[in-house]
């Protein structure tokens, strides 16, 4: 039907499927992209709803454990990107005929069907768990403005007090209307308003912390960072915060997606591997200064979300744009991240019962005012399940820093570090027991056991919240 060629001409940056030919001519596809337009990508791929939570890490972890970690944190990025870089092309990292347009191909190429599956359900989990965190923002920030508004007319010690359902599932009304547009997340103005969102509202956060140490005329904290009851309550928080950091910085499944958007000469690897590392200089840089300054102005009352704390009460129309700016960017954020589950299960659907009419019939609606609508009743069905989902369990769990962390910890081992190390052995052929194979092996056992302990006080986090 026609449904079915729309959506495998679909082609969204962050791919939560292998295409079945990994393999694409030379000059099929025409590619202008450069270092700059890379690292734009890169950093709109980056920077998004994980900067608010900065502040509150580095609270957790201290002045000096705070800012190490997240140079660590760039540092395993920036290698991790670098093995993923080498593997666009096969066999040969520059010169290799075979181009693999997104992660899942070429986990596919190099470690098989059994590790594509498995990659594929963290995947298809990370793109779900980002709807659910988007959703909890969301919602926060809406209720944020409501609060500013209300701090402004009352005062400062009033009570202005709203709940967060009534928000999730406005924000969800919203993106059961959005997910049935077709082709939504491949229109050109969307990564544009993201970006511009995101900096806004990360731009704001920095400026009102850097204003707010200005005005105390001193620096908050300490090199412990916030005090708690007991050493196990401590060591929740810094391992919760681990998690938080992890969710702000790796993109791997987008790395090879960026990839295919840049021309050559000069080789597709050496252009992203100088977009990658002048992209997390500046992300990293930026990072720092949100995450540090948030904490130099709160010190031990850091709030979770910089922008939805109220550590900030005025001026109250440069927090309300802040936080629309937030939602902006996250209405259209959702869609990226669940376009790639859409299409996925819809074409694993078509394929399965290529003569149900449910599924694959498209029925043409006309509107007033509007184009004509091709309306499917399966996708209607299916997405506006999958939105209900996410919502329900966003108000379920409506945690954002916990959430955000227990993302961050599930997805940064397998997807940041485990397939491209394993996927580097293959094609570099590197043999068990070398150098090469010990300091990989070694550096990704690190990682995974930062992972687990990241999962670990992110999951008390939610229990304890929950209990509480």
């Amino acid at each position: 039907m026609g449904e079915n060629g729309e959506q495998d001409n679909q082609s969204p940056l962050l791919g939560a499927s292998s295409s079945s030919d990994v393999s694409v001519p030379q000059g099929s596809v025409k590619r202008t992209g450069t270092v700059w337009t890379a690292m734009a990508h890169i950093i709109t791929g980056v920077i998004g709803a994980g900067v608010l939570s900065l502040a509150w890490s580095v609270a957790q972890l201290g002045w000096i454990a705070g800012p190490v970690c997240m140079l660590i944190f760039a540092a395993i990025t920036l290698l991790s990107t670098c093995l993923i870089c080498d593997l666009y092309r096969y066999p040969d990292p520059e010169y290799g005929p075979i181009r693999l347009k997104s992660f899942m191909d070429a986990v596919k190429l190099y470690l098989g069907e059994k590790n594509q599956k498995v990659c594929g359900v963290i995947v298809q989990e990370s793109f779900y768990g980002c709807g659910i965190a988007y959703t909890i923002t969301s919602a926060s920030s809406i209720k944020a403005i409501l609060k500013s508004n209300c701090y402004h007319r009352e005062g400062h010690n009033a009570s202005c007090n709203y709940g967060d359902n009534l928000f999730m599932l406005l924000f969800g009304l919203v993106q059961i209307v959005v997910s049935q547009i077709p082709d939504f997340h491949n229109m050109q103005w969307l990564s544009v308003v993201a970006a511009i969102m995101s900096f806004s509202y990360s731009s704001i956060g920095l400026g009102l912390g850097i204003a707010k140490v200005i005005e105390n005329g001193k620096i908050l904290g300490s090199i412990t960072g916030v005090s708690a009851s007991s050493v196990a309550d401590k060591l929740w928080l810094i391992f919760q915060a681990l998690g938080d950091i992890a969710f702000a910085y790796p993109y791997a499944t987008i790395v090879l997606e960026i990839q295919d958007t840049v021309k050559s000469p000069p080789p597709e690897n050496k252009t992203m591997k100088k977009a990658s590392t002048v992209a997390i200089i500046v992300t990293t840089f930026f990072y720092l200064c949100c995450g540090c300054f948030g904490y130099a102005a709160f010190g031990n009352d850091t709030p979770g979300n910089l922008l939805t704390g109220f550590g900030f009460y005025e001026p109250y129309w440069l927090i309300d744009f802040a936080n629309a700016c937030v939602v902006l960017h996250l209405v259209g954020g959702y869609q990226i991240y669940s376009q790639p589950v859409f299409t996925f299960v819809e074409r694993w659907f078509s394929s399965k019962f290529p003569d149900s009419g449910f599924v694959n019939n498209n029925y043409a609606i006309k509107l007033p005012t509007l184009p004509l609508l091709q309306m499917n009743l399966f996708r209607l069905c299916f997405r506006t399940a999958y939105v209900v989902s996410t919502t329900a369990i966003a108000m379920l769990f409506p945690y954002f820093n916990q959430v955000l962390a227990v993302l961050g910890a599930l997805n940064f081992w397998p997807l940041a570090i485990y397939f491209p190390v394993e996927m580097y052995f293959v094609q570099k052929k590197v043999g068990p027991w070398t150098k090469t194979w010990i300091a990989l092996k070694t550096f990704s056992f690190v990682c995974l056991v930062v992972s687990i302990l990241g999962l670990i006080g992110s999951v008390e986090g939610i229990i304890s919240a929950k209990s509480g």
